[in-house]
């Protein structure tokens, strides 16, 4: 019997009939694990009416206890995590060491969530005019919305609820339908740490759910994560429904390698970070900009490298990347590899020959040469795991290239020369910047989030930023007076 994954409302798995369902697949075999129910107007309403119930409660909760029931999740979450790898593998496809990394990184984010306390200290400013004092509070918003993407089920988000729940609002999580269950996960561990019913729901579903989110009047902001026309779309339809959104985008990640780099460092980098997760992450390396006179050498170091990886089931101990996440996105990939032989670009190897029994979703590590960006193999964001190499002649038509492009995400320098370093982490126009290092996630004591086309909104993940976006500032200026003062004076109030 096919195992039924439902929404999570108020403290409890929704015991309703859903009008609409999907497939939830293993995709190293290609079989079908679950289906999910997906959430219609109604199951929109039943999960912002919970979490609007819960806020006033929350709200009111102390930072204290606040706190103490993150650390209670932190506790939890640390003791299972091999069980909530153990469901990333089996649903995304991603090998275990990959989603216990993915864990690890969102605990960063729980451990700093649990400094609430020292996050949302205000301001005061005594006697700022005789007898008068003002002060900041940061006050929550209410109901939010998160909107997390099937390559970091668990990670994404947590980049978020923890900070949320932090602040005092209560959440609605729409995990994506490709890979529901490790939400339910997460909220269930929430529930034994302490946190009220309904202070985190989890709807499952597609468009529906997501417009729903967007345009329910009591939701009061929206976190995304995804792909670029869906994150513009989500930041254009939440803010014209009077919403504060940050809305994370898509990416072409660029690695440049200047002719004095390591070569041998930088091409592991640029196996490691092209191919990891299949190449399913915002964050990889998809462009290899080799500077000449290196370009021959390298692509030949990183050809080699890729010839000994082991793909193959997540859950098997030897397999070092898994399959994509479903038959159609593997099928999207796979046109790409085509479209760039059409091109003319120089296939050095191709992905397309790996075989792996069982069935399942695969296509394996393919690398490009002398790629053009006309090509729609660097245009565009495969989001799989395609890297291609692009030559330039000089430092500076490869600061050019990489400022051309539409996105912002991400990108990275080797070099041994710390000039050429300092120089690039102050001209590139990227939001984040890795010197020597591939896949420059910022600790959770930072803040995630790219530039141009990768960044819709103002705020970015995590972080204080995280803190900043979900709470809003009030100032108030208190007097004590005298009750032998007193008297009507109209004109405008004067500092004195």
């Amino acid at each position: 019997m096919t195992q039924r994954i439902s929404h999570w409302i108020d403290g409890k798995t929704w015991a309703g009939v859903a009008d609409r369902t999907g497939e939830v697949f293993d995709p190293a075999t290609g079989e079908v694990r679950a289906r999910v129910d997906f959430a219609g107007g109604g199951q929109v309403d039943e999960a912002v009416a919970a979490a609007a119930r819960a806020f006033p409660g929350w709200r009111d909760t102390s930072l204290a206890a606040r706190s103490r029931v993150l650390f209670r999740f932190r506790e939890l979450l640390t003791a299972r995590k091999d069980e909530l790898a153990a469901i990333i593998t089996a649903e995304h496809g991603k090998v275990l060491s990959d989603a216990a990394g993915e864990i690890a990184r969102a605990i960063e984010n729980v451990e700093y969530a649990c400094g609430a306390p020292q996050m949302l200290k205000g301001g005061f400013s005594e006697n700022a005019s005789t007898g008068v004092d003002v002060y900041s509070i940061a006050q929550p918003l209410g109901v939010v919305g998160v909107i997390s993407p099937f390559n970091f089920p668990a990670m994404v988000p947590l980049w978020f609820v923890p900070n949320a729940l932090a602040c005092g609002n209560t959440v609605v999580l729409k995990p994506s339908e490709k890979d529901p269950s490790a939400s339910l996960f997460i909220a269930e561990l929430f529930a034994e740490a302490g946190l009220p019913d309904g202070a985190l729901n989890v709807l499952h579903g597609d468009k529906v759910a997501v417009d729903g989110l967007l345009e329910h009047p009591v939701v009061k902001a929206i976190s995304f994560v995804g792909s670029t026309p869906i994150a513009r779309y989500v930041y254009e339809t939440g803010t014209r429904h009077g919403k504060r959104v940050q809305a994370l985008g898509g990416a072409k990640n660029h690695m440049v390698v200047l002719p004095d780099a390591d070569l041998d460092l930088a091409a592991d980098a640029a196996v490691s970070a092209g191919f990891g997760s299949a190449g399913e992450r915002c964050m990889a390396v998809s462009v290899v900009v080799a500077v000449d006179p290196i370009a021959d050498e390298l692509v030949a170091k990183i050809a080699s490298r890729m010839a000994g990886l082991t793909v193959g089931d997540g859950r098997e101990a030897e397999s070092e990347m898994g399959p994509l996440v479903t038959a159609a996105h593997r099928d999207r990939v796979r046109s790409y590899v085509e479209a760039g032989v059409s091109a003319g670009a120089s296939l050095v190897v191709d992905g397309r020959s790996v075989s792996v029994s069982g069935g399942g979703f695969w296509l394996g590590p393919t690398l490009f040469d002398h790629v053009r960006t006309d090509m729609p193999i660097y245009t565009d964001e495969i989001f799989g795991p395609v890297l291609s190499v692009v030559r330039t002649g000089s430092y500076d038509d490869a600061l050019a290239l990489v400022n051309a492009n539409a996105y912002g995400n991400g990108t990275a320098i080797f070099t041994n020369d710390g000039r050429a370093a300092r120089r690039f982490q102050n001209e590139v126009e990227v939001g984040m910047v890795g010197l020597n290092v591939p896949i420059p996630v910022p600790v959770g004591y930072y803040s995630f989030g790219g530039w141009k086309d990768s960044l819709f909104g103002d705020s970015h993940a995590y972080g204080p930023e995280g803190f900043h976006f979900f709470t809003r500032t009030k100032v108030v200026t208190s007097r004590w007076p005298d009750p032998s003062q007193g008297g009507v004076n109209l004109g405008f109030p004067r500092n004195s």
